[in-house]
Formats: structure tokens, sequence, C-alpha cells
């Protein structure tokens, strides 16, 4: 699933590609991914105002008062480009006009809903697996949606400080990477940096999060800072299937520190790294420097 990273840099592309312009339709062919009724008709003729990220959550801030919150779940992603929609006996194909603007690969296959733009441009959500949803409204009704109110604070945030953070983390008995890992503790974190996350300031994922020492803690609250905004710099991780709004990957991914470098020697000891089970989700650390005890 996309991460702060991802989402961020998505945000980003979005605000130079697409602000400013009318949408003048819509189509889409998995309506279970639309979960707001009229959202053709109310969309259309709509002007994209700014675009923004609460969580994995990117939020589209149209004129007339609306908003449209977009979450791509486990394997979409957002576009940017042209394609032909072209309809078959009852099968759908999405089409690439232009491979040289979006990368003409296997999630151009994927494209479930598209945005057409009064420039000619067009927004498309790709989603391999269809979990991705759509969700339109007015400001205040998806501003105070529940899974948005009980979002945690961002943590590249200038107002996430140490102090927040501490009491955040040492109430906590779970595993300091499910804390991690819940966004209604801190947003945007999931699997990926959890690992990097915790490898950097040398904690194991399995420590108990209220048996951290102060000095941990300061380690683990730098970390977060440092592997998210070098992340977001570098434009996110694509081991699997995150694409930047052009199709292309995340650089990121060659700069991992531990998430799926099972096997592989650790950059810091040159021991290797390990995998660990944590409630159905795998932990990737060092036990050489990630020592539990």
């Amino acid at each position: 699933m996309p991460e702060l990273p991802e989402v961020q840099t998505i945000v980003n592309d979005l605000n130079k590609k697409i602000v400013g312009r009318k949408i003048t339709d819509v189509w889409f062919d998995w309506p279970k991914m639309i979960k707001s009724p009229r959202f053709k008709g109310l969309i259309k003729g709509k002007k994209i105002l700014s675009v923004k990220r609460r969580g994995k959550n990117i939020l589209i801030y149209l004129s007339g008062g609306l908003l449209l919150l977009i979450h791509q779940k486990m394997t979409g992603h957002m576009l940017v480009g042209k394609w032909k929609v072209k309809s078959e006996k009852r099968e759908t194909a999405v089409i690439p006009l232009e491979p040289k603007d979006v990368v003409a690969d296997k999630y151009n296959s994927y494209i479930h809903l598209i945005f057409y733009l009064d420039n000619g441009e067009m927004l498309a959500l790709s989603d391999l697996r269809k979990f991705a949803k759509a969700i339109l409204g007015t400001v205040e009704q998806i501003e105070n949606l529940p899974e948005l109110k009980k979002l945690g604070p961002e943590p590249l945030d200038k107002s996430f400080k140490f102090i927040k953070f501490i009491k955040l983390i040492k109430p906590e008995r779970r595993k300091i990477k499910q804390v991690l890992m819940d966004q209604e503790v801190i947003a945007g974190i999931g699997n990926i940096y959890s690992d990097d996350i915790l490898w950097e300031a040398k904690i194991h994922p399995f420590k108990t999060a209220n048996k951290l020492t102060q000095s941990e803690l300061k380690e683990l609250f730098s970390a977060v800072k440092e592997i998210l905004a070098k992340a977001l710099k570098m434009r996110g991780t694509s081991t699997s299937d995150y694409r930047d709004t052009a199709g292309k990957k995340g650089a990121y991914t060659e700069h991992r520190l531990a998430y799926q470098r099972e096997g592989e020697k650790c950059p810091r000891c040159g021991n290797e790294i390990k995998r660990i089970k944590l409630g159905g989700r795998s932990a990737h650390f060092c036990p050489n420097c990630q020592q539990i005890a």
C-alpha cells in the first residue's frame, strides 16, 4: 500500500499538473469503487482548486464546495496522461495514446476511473485489485469522515514535536512496529517505512513500546523524520505496484535499509537481515543491530 512518501509524491505532482483544470467528464467501469451517489453528475464541470494529503488519503478540493477523497488502498495509483477507452463484447480496454507521457506498462490495463480535463489531459486511477475508493461530498462531509477524524498526527509536520511523540508512544503496550503502523497513533507509516525507521533507530520490531528508553525514543523520533523525508525526496518506493503520476518508479526502492532485504547483508554491520511474522505482516530487521534486550 502506498505510504506517506508515495501519496505525498502523487499530491505534489497533481498540484503541478491538474490544479486549475475543469473536469469535463467522468468514466468508470467498476461502480463499487465509487462510494457516492450522483457522482458523475455532481463532479462534471467542477474546477480543481487544490490537492492535499491526510494520512494515506488524497483530497482533491473542487469548486462548488465539493471535496473528492481518493484512497489508493493496496495496489492503486494515480496517473496523468491520455488514454482511449475501447469496449468490445463487454470487455473494456484502456489504451494509452501517448506512451511517452505515461509509461505504457501493465498498469494501463487496470485503469478503472478516468476524469477528463478541459486541456485534453486525463486523471486516471489504476488499481489491479480494485480495492481503491473515491468518495465525493461537501468539504464539511468529507473532512469529518470518521476515517479522517481518527487519524493521528502527520509525522513530517513542523508541529509534530518530540514531546507529542513521547505522549503517543510511551503508554503503548504493543510491539513498537505495530504502534508505528497504527494510523490512529501516527498517520502515513506502513510496513515499508516502519522496517527502515526501526533499523535506523537500532530498535527490534518486537520490543514493547512502553519499554523504550528515553534515548531510544529520541533515536526513533529522529528516524521517523529522517526516513520519511528521504523517501519523499526520492519519490517513494516501488517494490510493488506504486508508480508516480507519469508511471515512473520511486527511487527509494534501491535505498531500502531493511524492508524486503531478507538474506542480504545489513548495511551497517554486515550480518544477515532476517524476516519475522507479526500479526500477519512481515518485519525485516538485523538481529545484531536491533537486539530486543
